[in-house]
């Protein structure tokens, strides 16, 4: 993202932040709230993702695993 744009959305997001939150702030206090606001949601955002990712992985190989028994009891050898 380029510098330009990273301002514009930090004091977007910085003067959004600041009304939800009931906060009175000049103008680079909230830019600067909202730059490092976006930095670190970023930071969480990609580790949640990457938990979940994981997370999915783990849970489809179980799925498949649980197919695979089921297709070896139905279509398997029987004893």
């Amino acid at each position: 993202m380029s510098l330009v744009a990273l301002i514009i959305i930090g004091l977007a997001a910085g003067f959004l932040a600041t009304r939800l939150m009931d906060m009175e702030t000049n103008v680079i206090v909230t830019m600067a709230i909202g730059v490092f606001g976006a930095l670190l949601g970023s930071l969480i955002l990609r580790i949640l993702l990457t938990m979940v990712g994981w997370m999915a992985g783990f849970v489809g190989a179980v799925l498949g695993a649980m197919l695979l028994i089921w297709a070896w009891r139905t279509y398997g050898p029987k004893s």
